[in-house]
Formats: structure tokens, sequence, C-alpha cells
């Protein structure tokens, strides 16, 4: 395919893994918080709304530099993942994946929060008129309207984990076969003479990638819209 080298498929394969891991353990936090915007009201919700977003409007330099800080061998979250979980993040693709996951995290919980606003809170009030609990409510009323929604903002994480360059080189920087993720690769060949065929492979399977996760969540996202009485994301 494409006359693809075993050091592509490598790339390939390591990009994918560290996409993959991001998304999964973004998950569950991106549904939290989108819930906890959707749902409740308390001080300091434009804060927290703000702080969410806040990778989406910052340089991903700065973002990865945040990281660095707050993950790196020396920094208070990376000494606790390395001495209590034996985690380490710096120039591993561990370090790649929690960078992604940051990246991708503003738009799971926007698109998981606008799939949840769109559930019909009524159904929800006849589900507890009838003796459901609050609990049961959300598992069998609101997880699952909001379920094709959610599939969506999983596979826009994804395809936004495939892209994510400037935080991950700055963070875990640039290491083959541990942090040399597809647009690392790319622009580790942009500075070599004669790559230019290099790049084109790996820039034509990030094209594919990249489009085949967008078009799948466009067409979860209008699934979405027509099993909800129209409302799209």
């Amino acid at each position: 395919m494409l006359g693809l080298a075993p050091d592509d498929w490598e790339i390939i394969r390591l990009s994918l893994k560290v996409s993959a891991v991001a998304v999964l353990v973004t998950l569950p936090i991106a549904f939290g918080l989108a819930w906890l915007l959707a749902r409740m009201r308390f001080p300091g919700k434009f804060l927290v709304d703000g702080l969410i977003h806040l990778p989406l409007v910052l340089p991903p330099v700065v973002t990865g530099w945040m990281l660095l800080l707050a993950f790196g061998n020396n920094g208070p979250l990376g000494r606790f993942f390395e001495q209590w979980l034996g985690i380490t993040f710096m120039f591993r693709w561990t370090g790649a994946a929690l960078a992604a996951a940051v990246m991708a995290l503003p738009l799971m919980v926007r698109a998981i929060r606008l799939s949840i606003e769109a559930v019909d809170r009524r159904l929800e009030g006849a589900a507890r008129t009838l003796g459901a609990s609050a609990l049961r409510t959300f598992l069998t009323i609101t997880v699952p309207l909001s379920l094709p929604g959610v599939l969506a903002a999983t596979v826009l994480g994804f395809a936004r984990s495939i892209g994510e360059f400037g935080a991950t080189i700055t963070f875990v920087s640039n290491i083959p076969g541990e942090t040399r993720t597809l647009p690392i690769a790319i622009y580790t060949a942009l500075q070599m003479p004669g790559a230019e065929a290099v790049v084109t492979r790996l820039a034509i399977i990030s094209v594919i990638l990249s489009l085949a996760a967008l078009v799948a969540s466009e067409a979860l996202a209008r699934r979405s819209g027509q099993g909800q009485g129209g409302h799209v994301l």
C-alpha cells in the first residue's frame, strides 16, 4: 500500500495506538464534564467551561509547556504517576497520548454536551415520576439517547489526536518508535533533503485517516439528529 516502508508502518501503528489510548482515557472524563456543564448549575461554571476549552485557543506549544511543568519528571503530577502508578510520561508514548488527550478533550466535551442537551428532559422527569432512581434514569434514558453524540465525539477526538503535533513535540520531543507520530514524522521528513516521497506517503495516510474519522463523525452526528427529532449536533 503506497509502497510503505517498515518504518512508515511503525509510525502509523504508533499513531493509531496513541490516538486510541488518548480517546479511551478521555471519553469518561469528557462525558462527566459534558454532563456537568449541561445539567448542573454552580458558581464558576463559566470558568470551568473556559478552562476546558482553553487548549482550543492556546498555542499548542504553550499547552505542551504546561504539560511539561505538570507531568514532567520533576512536575507534581509526573512524580505522583511515577511513584504511585508506575507511569512515566517524559519521552514516552504515554506522554504523546496525554498530549493528544488534552488537545482532543474540548472537542469531545462540546459534542457530548450538545448531545446531552438535546435529550428531552421531560423523558427523564417521567422516568423519575414512575419511580426510577436518578442513577437508573441516567443509565436508561440519558446515556442511550446521547450515545450517538458520544460516538461522534469519540471519532472526532480520534481525528484530532491523529493530527496532534505542537503539544506533543514540546512535551515528549521527537523520538523514533516512541513519540514520533504521523505529524512529527512528516515534519522530520520535511527537514531532510530528498525526502519528498516519504512526506507524500505519510501525508496521504494522514489525510485518509483524518478524513475517514471526520466522515464517520458527521454520519453519526446526522444519525443522532434524526434520532432525536431533528436536533443536529
